[in-house]
């Protein structure tokens, strides 16, 4: 028989598996960083920071806010397989600009002021309030089919969604899957209606990062369109909407996609070069 070689399976300098698991326990329930967690159990900041990479727990990002849980990443691999359907309440400008340009005084006083007047924007609709944008997101691509619409109830979404298929499919895409959340627009039988055959899954009960592709978009959406700069009035900034929905899908990088714009992924999609 052969003595087996003496050489240890594991680095002797590997840090013992209890004390991984009890920085992994800290760093999920406490989302402390290194330095803090290095103080707490006695080790070097760079100790656990390697045992950090090694469990891929170096990005709080990846770690869900409410449970602590590792987020895991996908991506279906065609266009259509998924499309994600979200809806964001966003408040209308009032005449004269808003508080997050102009701060708190001028910003309420020219929303009182609109209240007060009672008129009406371009688009029929009350000056104050909010606008209900609605979007639809591909998630190979993430092109995106958005609206600004009035309300979120059960016939808006269903219409939304009827012109989203077609203007999906007007560009090479048929829709298999949609993912929503569990609003009651979604769960209705109109809207049930109006998808067809498309299947339609929902997000499970209190996670809405299920649904996180268009939640960026919308976070995407709120800097670089409806916050960006100082909008004079409402119907300012619902004109530039087009434009900027224009550059997201054809133009502007997408970090995902390596830099590379939705419309890459899309070779049909019509107007791809304008």
């Amino acid at each position: 028989m052969a003595d087996r070689p003496s050489r240890p399976h594991h680095s002797p300098h590997r840090t013992p598996t209890r004390t991984e698991r009890r920085v992994i326990k800290v760093r999920l329930l406490r989302r402390w960083g290194p330095a803090r967690i290095g103080y707490l159990l006695g080790l070097n900041p760079s100790t656990v920071h390697r045992i950090l990479t090694r469990y891929r727990l170096t990005r709080l990002r990846w770690l869900d806010r409410a449970t602590g849980q590792v987020v895991r990443r996908y991506e279906h691999a065609h266009p259509g397989d998924m499309v994600h359907v979200d809806v964001k309440k966003l408040g209308k400008v009032p005449d004269g600009g808003g508080w997050r340009k102009l701060g708190r005084t001028v910003g309420n006083h020219n929303s009182r002021a609109d209240k007060t007047s009672g008129q009406s924007n371009a688009y029929g609709n009350p000056r104050h309030g909010y606008h209900y944008l609605h979007t639809a997101l591909d998630d190979h691509s993430r092109l995106a089919y958005s609206e600004l619409l009035p309300d979120e109830r059960k016939d808006t979404a269903a219409g939304f969604w009827i012109r989203a298929a077609a203007w999906f499919a007007g560009n090479g895409i048929t829709v298999r899957k949609v993912l929503t959340d569990n609003g009651s627009c979604y769960r209705s039988h109109t809207f049930a209606a109006a998808l067809g055959p498309v299947v339609h899954k929902r997000t499970r009960p209190y996670r809405p990062q299920t649904n996180g592709k268009v939640e960026r978009f919308h976070r995407t959406l709120a800097d670089e369109w409806a916050y960006t700069r100082l909008y004079r009035s409402d119907n300012e900034r619902c004109a530039a909407f087009p434009a900027w929905l224009h550059t997201y899908n054809h133009h502007r990088g997408h970090t995902a996609l390596g830099g590379h714009p939705p419309a890459s992924r899309v070779p049909n999609l019509s107007g791809q070069y304008t």
